[in-house]
């Protein structure tokens, strides 16, 4: 039976009583009604809540939002837009994100696509939807997530301190409505995916992430990738 990992000790308290929802119980029913009927389900059960293992609720200060993981097998590993340290050929939208960053930062493109060095500085790398079944993207919209998810966004709006929410396209857009506090920066740029890449294009959202903190008194994010 397939049965939602625990969630990570640093959102553990936060995320009490959303995990005890009848909501929440449906989701993982859903979930298993997927497995039980032979679905593959992406990422591996161990890394959906990666997002949240990587970037303790403390530590968050930026936030990237997503759509669902990558359904390919292999590819997905929790963080939105990253891959696994081994996958050489990028995801188009990935490979647009590291063009951008190059441009804006002069970081040079790495050999790899794994964002978990981000995420380790404070930037929460979130999908809408943490699961996706194999070969079809968006399948587990609906499921339940969006609740979920949405209420991890409204605990890092209660945050007292900056935070810097980025959100590329018009689903993350969308999203704007739970950013209520005054002292937090949105930044809302096209999706990098090749459908919009030309509005996406010079955008420089990296260099304005960090302005936006250091501007907080607090410190910029080394965007560069090691190469592995």
């Amino acid at each position: 039976m397939f049965v939602l990992p625990p969630i990570p000790a640093g959102w553990k308290r936060c995320l009490a009583q959303a995990t005890a929802r009848d909501s929440y119980r449906g989701l993982e029913a859903s979930l298993q009604r997927e497995a039980a009927d032979g679905e593959m389900i992406l990422p591996p059960r161990e890394d959906i809540f990666a997002a949240l293992r990587e970037t303790p609720y403390k530590k968050v200060r930026v936030v990237v939002l997503g759509q669902d993981p990558y359904h390919t097998p292999g590819m997905a590993h929790g963080l939105c837009f990253s891959v696994r340290p081994h996958i050489r050929a990028l995801p188009p939208s990935l490979k647009n994100v590291f063009r951008e960053l190059s441009d804006d930062q002069g970081c040079r493109i790495p050999n790899n696509g794994c964002l978990a060095p981000w995420a380790r500085q404070g930037v929460l790398m979130l999908n809408t939807a943490l699961t996706v079944r194999a070969h079809a993207p968006n399948s587990h919209r609906g499921f339940g997530w969006e609740w979920f998810t949405d209420r991890i966004i409204e605990l890092v709006d209660a945050k007292p301190t900056r935070v810097v929410f980025v959100l590329w396209g018009g689903q993350a857009k969308k999203k704007q409505r739970l950013i209520t506090r005054s002292h937090h920066v949105v930044i809302v740029s096209a999706h990098p995916s090749p459908l919009s890449v030309r509005k996406f294009r010079g955008s420089r959202c990296f260099s304005r992430i960090n302005r936006a903190l250091t501007e907080a008194n607090l410190e910029p994010v080394d965007w560069e990738i090691p190469d592995v």
